[in-house]
């Protein structure tokens, strides 16, 4: 079986408010396989690389200082369908349309302190886990995958 990964980001509002450990509970739960993590304070030209296809919003200049205001949390889980169910999982970008049980539908207000990032599709994942972790992820396998997985 093919496994995706995908690249979650808690940004500085969520470490802030001390929600990194419930987040990865979360995906934990669901059955993700954690196979890479760190704790970073990143640079500007990091956050404007990442969020590279948001420079012509009148919004980036806010969104770059924000990111760059204390640590993220950088993180690859890996599992089925990973990417969608990931976006699934944080719901909606804007915090008001996000469902509860969602993370951005039970801990955020607005759009500007979202608490999370989550790859859109298997290529940005892809392209965003190589600049995060350009040392690579943690192979391993997980004891109860044979519980998860058809």
């Amino acid at each position: 079986m093919v496994m995706e990964r995908t690249y979650i980001m808690i940004k500085p509002d969520g470490v802030q408010r001390g929600l990194t450990g419930e987040i990865i509970k979360r995906f934990e739960q669901k059955g993700y396989k954690l196979v890479a993590m760190k704790l970073t304070k990143p640079s500007k030209e990091h956050m404007e690389k990442h969020y590279a296809d948001l420079a012509n919003k009148k919004f980036f200049p806010g969104l770059i200082e924000y990111m760059t205001s204390g640590p993220v949390c950088a993180m690859v889980w890996e599992g089925k369908n990973a990417v969608l169910e990931g976006r699934k999982m944080l719901g909606a970008t804007m915090p008001s349309d996000s469902a509860m049980g969602t993370i951005r539908g039970d801990f955020c207000i607005e759009v500007g302190r979202n608490i999370c990032h989550g790859s859109d599709a298997v290529e940005s994942a892809n392209h965003e886990i190589g600049m995060w972790f350009p040392e690579g992820v943690c192979e391993w396998t997980r004891c109860d995958e044979k519980s998860l997985y058809e």
